[in-house]
């Protein structure tokens, strides 16, 4: 799945792909984009996902409470386009067809770490040399140049973004997250214990305490140990 940003006037385009589309991923491209930009737009416009906006009923909308919390954080203000006026969101739909046609078509990759350094080298590259449609005697990154001292300072810690899972150990030091088996340790057996899962790590904690940490797998049914989890082992 594609995360696309794209800056409304110098058309500055931010790509990253995830392997799903879950809320976390939505907010952690939201960071990725503020920190390549080293800076926060006032204002972000959303098409009517379900990421963004839960429910509207004429001008009332409900908004997702976990963008708004987000958007707290880095004090923007969200802003859903109205209802079938695709005049709203065009920037945005042409970033993505560009992206489409002029990055992803036939493109080859060795996994999603690769997939990304070449998403990052072509937004800093062809991407941002295309011509600026605003002012088409500059380029896009000239353009963004101009932009950037208008966007937001960003705050200065970075909004935490972890997956939360109540997971239970059963007989065996083990819990189970997204598919996996990751080993705690035996004094945690038959406890309820919460996984905090970023990208690359994950964390299994007892109310405030740690029991376990971990580096993520994306596989299917892997088991990962850590010899720490368990006191005595080889």
């Amino acid at each position: 799945m594609a995360f696309v940003m794209v800056l409304s006037w110098s058309r500055m385009i931010y790509l990253r792909f995830f392997l799903n589309a879950r809320m976390e991923n939505f907010l952690r491209g939201h960071a990725g984009a503020f920190a390549a930009w080293d800076g926060v737009p006032r204002v972000l416009l959303y098409d009517n996902l379900k990421s963004a906006v839960l429910e509207r009923q004429g001008e009332a909308i409900r908004f997702n409470p976990g963008l708004i919390d987000f958007a707290r954080h880095y004090r923007f203000e969200p802003r859903p386009v109205a209802v079938a006026r695709g005049n709203e969101k065009g920037r945005v739909e042409r970033a993505i067809r560009y992206v489409r046609d002029n990055f992803f078509a036939a493109r080859q990759f060795a996994g999603l770490d690769d997939l990304n350094a070449q998403a990052k080298d072509w937004c800093l590259g062809a991407a941002a040399a295309r011509p600026c449609p605003e002012d088409r005697a500059i380029t896009v990154d000239e353009a963004f140049d101009q932009e950037a001292p208008k966007l937001m300072a960003r705050p200065g810690e970075p909004y935490p973004v972890f997956e939360r899972a109540e997971v239970k150990a059963g007989k065996t030091p083990y819990v189970r997250f997204d598919g996996n088996d990751y080993s705690i340790p035996h004094t945690q057996v038959r406890k309820a214990l919460t996984v905090f899962a970023g990208l690359h790590e994950l964390s299994i904690t007892d109310k405030q305490d740690v029991v376990a940490s971990h580096s993520r797998s994306y596989d299917k049914g892997a088991l990962i140990e850590d010899p720490r989890a368990h006191p005595g082992a080889c």
